[in-house]
């Protein structure tokens, strides 16, 4: 089951997400971060986009994810409640395949918060925890 949360932080928001595998804490942290900017739970799946990076390491694999998803969302104007990942690891690193569903933004529909700037690498980390669950977080540029 993946779940996210806000945390508080100095001048921005953290961005903390939960799965039971990396994939769904990967889910989690991208549904987070466009909770920051709109009501998810009002987002409907009515266009899918794909997305797919390559990296060496988690956490710029995770930076590469996010920011490709940022830039879906400023160049076209989509909002996504739906996030569906898949990690490989190859012998360089990490692949991600990622399925994102959304719809264009609505003024009235998404309720508007805060406007990401841009992924950043400040406080990332990503964790198996003592329990079992993987943990992702980051804080964006706000």
């Amino acid at each position: 089951m993946r779940e996210w949360e806000h945390y508080e932080h100095t001048a921005d928001i953290g961005v903390r997400g939960y799965g039971s595998t990396l994939e769904e804490a990967f889910e989690a942290v991208a549904l987070g971060l466009f909770d920051v900017m709109v009501n998810v739970g009002n987002v409907e799946p009515r266009e899918c986009r794909e997305v797919e990076v390559e990296e060496e390491d988690l956490e710029a694999l995770l930076y590469s994810f996010l920011e490709e998803l940022l830039i879906l969302h400023d160049m076209e104007s989509l909002v996504f409640g739906d996030v569906k990942v898949q990690i490989e690891k190859t012998d360089n690193g990490y692949i991600l395949k990622a399925k994102a569903c959304g719809e264009p933004l609505n003024l009235e529909k998404h309720e508007p918060k805060e406007e990401v700037k841009a992924i950043t690498y400040h406080e990332m980390e990503i964790k198996n925890l003592p329990d079992g669950r993987w943990m992702a977080q980051f804080v964006p540029d706000l």
